[in-house]
C-alpha cells in the first residue's frame, strides 16, 4: 500500500456559485469509517462515482498534527470493499458528498459539499510544508479556517448531520 505523508489545511467556506470554477473533476463519494487500526490508525472505504464509474478504496491515517497526516491509501476491488464493510465502526454513519476539484493559480482545490447544507462547504488544499502560502480565489468566501478543528471533520459530519453553525432548525 502506497504510503505517504499528507500536508492539508481545511477551510469553512460559503458554498460558490460553481459555474465560476475550474472544475477538472466532480465525483460523488461515499465514506464509511472502519474500526481503528494498529498504531490508533483511523481506516475507511470509499466508494466513488465519477462520470458513471465505480470505484473504490481503502484508506489507513495516523494523525501526527492538526495539518500532518501519515496516510495509506489503495485502490481495491469491490469484493474486498464489501468484506470491510463487515469491519464499520458501529458509532459512526456512512458519509455522502460531493466532491469538486478545482484549480486556483497552480493550486488543486477540493471542496466537499454535504447534502445537509445548501449555503456552505468544506474547502482543502494539500500543501507541500505546513507553512506554505495558500492564494484563495476572490469568488471563495471563507468563514473560517477548520484545520484540527474536530467538530469540522468528516466523522463528526457522519454522525450529526450538519455543520457546527447550523441549528438544525
Amino acid at each position: 500500500m502506497p504510503s505517504g505523508i499528507e500536508i492539508e489545511r481545511k477551510f469553512f467556506i460559503e458554498f460558490p456559485d460553481t459555474e465560476i470554477l475550474d472544475i477538472k473533476k466532480k465525483f460523488e463519494i461515499l465514506q464509511i469509517y472502519l474500526e481503528n487500526g494498529e498504531n490508533g490508525s483511523q481506516r475507511r472505504v470509499r466508494r466513488i462515482i465519477e462520470n458513471g464509474s465505480t470505484k473504490y478504496f481503502y484508506t489507513e491515517k495516523i494523525f501526527r498534527s492538526a495539518v500532518v497526516r501519515e496516510e495509506n491509501e489503495s485502490e481495491i476491488d469491490e469484493s474486498e470493499y464489501n468484506k470491510l464493510l463487515l469491519q464499520k465502526k458501529s458509532d459512526c454513519k456512512p458519509l455522502e458528498k460531493c466532491r469538486y476539484c478545482f484549480e486556483y493559480k497552480n493550486q488543486l482545490f477540493e471542496m466537499d459539499k454535504y447534502p445537509f447544507s445548501d449555503n456552505f462547504a468544506i474547502l482543502e488544499l494539500e500543501l507541500e510544508n505546513p507553512e506554505q502560502e495558500i492564494f484563495f480565489p476572490e469568488y471563495i468566501n471563507i468563514v473560517k479556517e477548520v484545520t484540527g478543528i474536530s467538530e469540522y471533520s468528516n466523522t463528526t459530519f457522519a454522525n450529526t448531520n450538519k455543520f457546527p453553525e447550523d441549528s438544525g432548525d
